[in-house]
């Protein structure tokens, strides 16, 4: 097993929605052993609707990770993707993947080995794990000293959140991940943080007690991929130093050590009549702030302006991080040949 993985990279990615997969479907091409550890706070649309009726985590964000990382012909990917028309009543807006994800977990009784068997179906390239093994509850205290409940119920308040919390379904201190989650992270030479709402799919997993733990004791490079425009309701007006910041508050200690900025600029015509009305203005640059933070700055034209919407072009994002997993491994082969260093 050792001698199969030997002179990989390891990678391991956190985040959930529709980022993650961006970053997954490039990441796959590399050299590399990948994790992709998952959000499991989302409450809307299909996910939602079954978490509420299953005992299961939400399975939206694990489907799409799945797919990205897929090597199934693309008829499977598309089948597992496909998703019920509106007027088809009870199956009305539910993907297939979703239910076969839910109904695994019911026949096994374990989420993981529910992922890895289906993982085998759909030749995974990788491994994608659920941040913990149960449905949790995201908490947004704003700044006003009111709270929401419940991920999908945060952007709609418009308020300035001043910090997130993760508990359990009871109420509870979100603090066990799920099993492999802690190894991924400690073994990795890279750790990617987005791209992906900063309140809503990153810190829900950085806020895991274990996972915060190991983030912040891991010697992996860890880089954070920022977004490329603001979101309504969370990080109006943010710069990009704002979203490090933020980052760095939640866990109380400086843990981001990469940044990667794209300084393409939006067209004004998207800005002006986006299509989807959740995404602002273009986040502002602030380098200076960024270096306080203790990041390095990695700025580039990474945009892509796709299916209607301002997006990561994946494949200028994923050669960036190819570059930094080389400088990390020749890095450390250097200071392991220099019989000065400790």
């Amino acid at each position: 097993m050792s001698e199969q993985i030997k002179g990989k990279y390891k990678v391991c990615v956190i985040g959930g929605g529709t980022g993650l997969p961006v970053i997954l479907k490039g990441l796959k091409k590399l050299d590399a052993d990948i994790s992709a550890i998952v959000t499991v706070a989302d409450d809307g649309g299909s996910s939602g609707t079954i978490r509420n009726y299953i005992n299961v985590v939400p399975p939206g964000d694990i489907r799409n990770c799945m797919s990205a990382l897929s090597q199934a012909d693309q008829m499977m990917i598309d089948l597992f993707q496909y998703r019920f028309n509106s007027e088809d009543d009870f199956l009305a807006g539910h993907a297939i993947g979703n239910l076969l994800i839910a109904a695994l977990k019911e026949m096994q009784g374990s989420l993981s080995e529910s992922i890895d068997i289906l993982s085998g179906f759909m030749k995974i390239r990788g491994q994608i794990l659920p941040a913990a093994p149960e449905p949790l509850v995201l908490n947004a205290l704003f700044e006003d000293g009111t709270l929401a409940i419940g991920e999908s119920k945060i952007a709609q308040h418009r308020k300035k959140i001043q910090e997130v919390l993760v508990t359990t379904m009871a109420g509870e201190e979100a603090i066990v991940a799920s099993p492999r989650v802690v190894d991924a992270i400690l073994e990795a030479d890279m750790i990617v943080l987005g791209p992906g709402s900063l309140y809503t799919s990153i810190l829900p997993n950085l806020m895991i007690k274990e996972i915060g733990y190991a983030i912040c004791l891991t010697k992996a490079e860890v880089v954070y991929v920022c977004n490329i425009m603001t979101q309504l309701g969370e990080t109006e007006n943010f710069t990009d130093a704002n979203h490090v910041e933020v980052l760095h508050q939640h866990l109380h200690q400086r843990f981001v050590d990469t940044v990667l900025v794209n300084i393409a600029e939006v067209p004004k015509e998207y800005i002006l009549h986006q299509p989807n009305q959740e995404y602002l203005l273009q986040v502002k640059h602030d380098f200076k702030g960024l270096r306080e933070e203790g990041c390095r700055v990695i700025s580039s034209d990474f945009l892509s302006m796709k299916d209607g919407g301002a997006y990561h072009d994946t494949e200028k994002v994923v050669e960036e991080l190819r570059h930094l997993l080389n400088t990390i491994k020749l890095n450390r082969k250097n200071d392991k040949d220099d019989p000065l260093k400790d």
